[in-house]
């Protein structure tokens, strides 16, 4: 990171909100906090040394260069740091600032460039993305990928892993009879997704499933856009600003009461609307009322009348999806619900709500730092004894679950909306 000429004391680069960085006191208490910090044990991989980094180049003491977009690049945007952090530094605003900073004034070598282009262009749109995966979806309707995976080169292999199974993905379970909403049922929808209603739309499904059988009327969006965190957190907020306007028009129709997603980070990235759309003079007021109905699952059925449940007798651990902890705050309630089923009995996991590696396309485009958090996550799993490992959000059950294949464990990965759908039939 070379210094230029001149040294100011005052910013000279729109990096991020400038006046945030210091409410940082650097007293060094995200580090643990920080799953790359704990891998890498490097002072620049951490919240601290990225944020002084932030600073440094927002006042024009170091350049932009490979090593500074490096360290801000391998950041999960996790935001265990602002769990930790007893000061309220809003670590997530500085660094998709510091992001979009990053891929305004970086040239990113072929092959990195190539991919995250290629994500940007694809996972945000379901279609383009059921196109690119049509021919998979024929590979395992005819049972032939572990052929396949043994014959490709290892990248894609690991790839390959990170799809679940695409025969009958979409498909939910059984569904469980439903109540009659009163009156003044409160209105839920569900939020379906980009990604998630291509890969694991029967997570969307049951969570409309298990909100209707607990008295809640569930409404539709005519068409759901993706909610703009994959952009954020790659640094192109332009397209972010547009995705969230969409968003902001539809759940403002739709007339929900309450905004649900299966993916933890759509929630948060909704949740954060009235932030982001703050400046926007059409749509700040509509944003800032969409932010405030975002709920979770879990919170929305403890608060309906509780529906009995059968005897399903396994050992269950379950993992904090990092935007559900980190971000909305919920930790208990999912463990409630998981208990409540009766012969559950549920096992706490070490480091639950240590980043597990996915990060969005983070496990695409920073593959080695993922891979070492997958298998941190994974000896901790394996030695809960557990027969399935539950969490809240497609990313963290893809991820895990490909990390677990490797190892040939028997372990089931389970979204929460799967697991209590499975056990009220």
């Amino acid at each position: 990171m070379a210094a230029p000429d001149v040294i100011s004391t005052n910013p000279v680069r729109d990096v991020c909100d400038y006046d945030l960085l210091f409410d940082c006191v650097h007293c060094g208490l995200c580090a643990e906090a920080c799953p790359t910090y704990i891998v890498s044990r490097c002072e620049m991989d951490s919240p601290r040394g990225r944020i002084y980094l932030m600073k440094s180049l927002a006042e024009g003491r170091i350049e932009l260069d490979d090593d500074a977009a490096r360290h801000l690049d391998l950041c999960l945007g996790c935001r265990g740091c602002e769990t930790a952090c007893p000061s309220g530094v809003h670590y997530g605003r500085l660094i998709e600032g510091a992001r979009s900073f990053v891929e305004r004034n970086h040239s990113r070598g072929f092959v990195d460039r190539l991919k995250r282009r290629a994500v940007s262009a694809i996972f945000p749109y379901p279609k383009r993305l059921q196109a690119l995966l049509a021919p998979l979806r024929l590979v395992d309707l005819l049972g032939l990928r572990p052929a396949l995976r043994a014959t490709v080169p290892r990248t894609m292999r690991d790839w390959l892993d990170l799809l679940p199974p695409l025969k009958g993905i979409s498909s939910p379970l059984p569904e469980a009879a439903t109540v009659s909403p009163s009156a003044d049922a409160a209105a839920v929808v569900v939020h379906h997704g980009c990604v998630a209603q291509v890969l694991a739309n029967s997570e969307n499904l049951n969570s409309e499933h298990l909100l209707a059988a607990a008295g809640y009327r569930v409404v539709h969006l005519e068409t759901t856009s993706c909610c703009g965190a994959l952009d954020l957190h790659s640094g192109n907020a332009a397209r972010a600003h547009e995705f969230a306007r969409t968003n902001v028009r539809a759940l403002k129709l739709s007339g929900a009461d309450a905004i649900v997603s299966a993916a933890s980070g759509c929630s948060v990235a909704i949740a954060e609307y009235g932030d982001l759309l703050k400046d926007d003079p059409e749509f700040a007021e509509d944003a800032r009322a969409v932010s405030s109905k975002v709920r979770d699952l879990s919170s929305l059925l403890l608060d309906a009348p509780a529906s009995p449940m059968r005897e399903f007798r396994c050992r269950v651990t379950y993992h904090d999806a990092c935007h559900l902890a980190h971000g909305l705050g919920v930790r208990e309630a999912p463990r409630k619900l998981i208990a409540s089923i009766p012969g559950v009995t549920l096992v706490e996991l070490p480091e639950s709500d240590l980043c597990c590696g996915s990060a969005g396309s983070y496990n695409l485009t920073e593959p080695a730092m993922a891979r070492e958090l997958a298998r941190r996550k994974a000896d901790n799993i394996v030695a809960t004894g557990a027969d399935y490992v539950v969490l809240a959000n497609p990313g963290c059950e893809f991820q895990i679950a490909a990390e677990l294949l490797r190892r040939g464990s028997k372990i089931k990965v389970v979204h929460l909306a799967d697991f209590l759908a499975t056990a009220s039939r």
